[in-house]
């Protein structure tokens, strides 16, 4: 049986990953990538929280749905901190013809 412990040891997991990932890259696309990955992995602890904890405090309908709601705010915070994300690599793309991110000296000329 899949218990809470196995969806929080795969959100520790992604986690764990996502912050190797955004802490070692020095592309920045894979940086954006990383962070993802971070947002996925608390997703996936919120619905697991919300499936596993709420249903034994609370008994009705929205209480169950407390995590999905939650993992749908981050799914749009999300969206939104890539595509602003994407368009300010891509402006230090056209101005520095580079997305490595040791390079990303914006102050200095």
């Amino acid at each position: 049986m899949i218990g809470l412990s196995h969806y929080l040891l795969l959100s520790a997991v992604l986690f764990s990953i996502g912050l190797y990932g955004a802490l070692s890259k020095r592309n920045a696309i894979a940086v954006l990538m990383s962070i993802e990955i971070l947002f996925n992995a608390v997703n996936v602890a919120a619905v697991a929280f919300a499936r596993f904890i709420a249903p034994n405090s609370l008994e009705s309908a929205q209480a169950l749905l407390t995590g999905q709601v939650f993992a749908l705010f981050i799914i749009t915070v999300a969206a939104a901190e890539v595509a602003l994300g994407l368009a300010i690599v891509i402006v230090i793309y056209r101005n520095r013809e580079s997305v490595d991110i040791s390079r990303f000296n914006l102050m200095r000329r």
